[in-house]
């Protein structure tokens, strides 16, 4: 086995994994519109796509923990002489094992697609249970757009998010890519990264705090439609 091979096969697993991430961002979806059509009642449905997020979320976590280990081992293969390459595969199925062993299942209740997943509908449910106790006139459609064009606006970039996530600690929602490059920049500054909304108290964002905010997204995007048809 090559250097090159093994390259392109973690290309190819990368590649996977970000289909994964859509899969399990689909099942959101489906699992949002069913609390939607049932009124605020759980679905039996929502427990069969939770165990389906969760076996994903397991697979994600072993793709990541296998490229770090083929990483590691042909890091370490490329600085001595050729014949190691030949227990390269053995080396990294012995780390890989190890790594999986210690491993406890009740960690993927942590994985940033888990917690969007629960997040998602719960506050469906919440949503949903307001809306049938709560018999509120019609507001202004002019108002309506003002306030919906304020909450989809990203505070980082002042346009409209593509792909809302919301911080786990202060709950505000930024477009990913922005919050991503302030976190990156601040720290290559060796930097803290504040909340970027003003007032917010969060002084120290990082990647992990943030999960998809799955509704804000179906809310821009059917936005957008109404938009679009006037």
């Amino acid at each position: 086995m090559s250097l090159n091979t093994v390259v392109g096969m973690l290309s190819s697993l990368q590649s996977f994994q970000t289909d994964i991430g859509t899969g399990m961002d689909i099942v959101t979806d489906v699992a949002i519109d069913l609390v939607e059509t049932q009124d605020g009642e759980v679905h039996p449905g929502i427990k069969d796509m939770e165990a389906m997020i969760l076996e994903c979320a397991k697979l994600d976590r072993e793709i990541n923990h296998f490229v770090d280990v083929v990483k590691q081992v042909t890091s370490e293969v490329a600085t001595q002489q050729p014949e190691a390459m030949f227990s390269l595969s053995d080396n990294v199925k012995e780390q890989f094992t190890e790594r999986i062993a210690r491993l406890s299942d009740t960690d993927l209740q942590k994985h940033q697609k888990v917690v969007a997943f629960k997040d998602s509908i719960k506050n469906s449910l919440n949503q949903a249970n307001r809306e049938s106790e709560e018999n509120m006139e019609e507001l202004d459609e002019d108002v309506v757009v003002s306030q919906s064009q304020v909450n989809f606006t990203c505070p980082l970039t002042q346009v409209e998010m593509v792909n809302p996530v919301k911080n786990k600690k202060c709950n505000h929602q930024y477009d990913e890519g922005a919050i991503l490059g302030l976190i990156k920049a601040k720290h290559s500054q060796k930097k803290k990264c504040r909340c970027p909304v003003v007032g917010c108290g969060n002084t120290d964002i990082n990647e992990s705090d943030l999960i998809p905010d799955q509704i804000l997204r179906r809310r821009i995007q059917s936005h957008k439609r109404q938009t679009n048809r006037t």
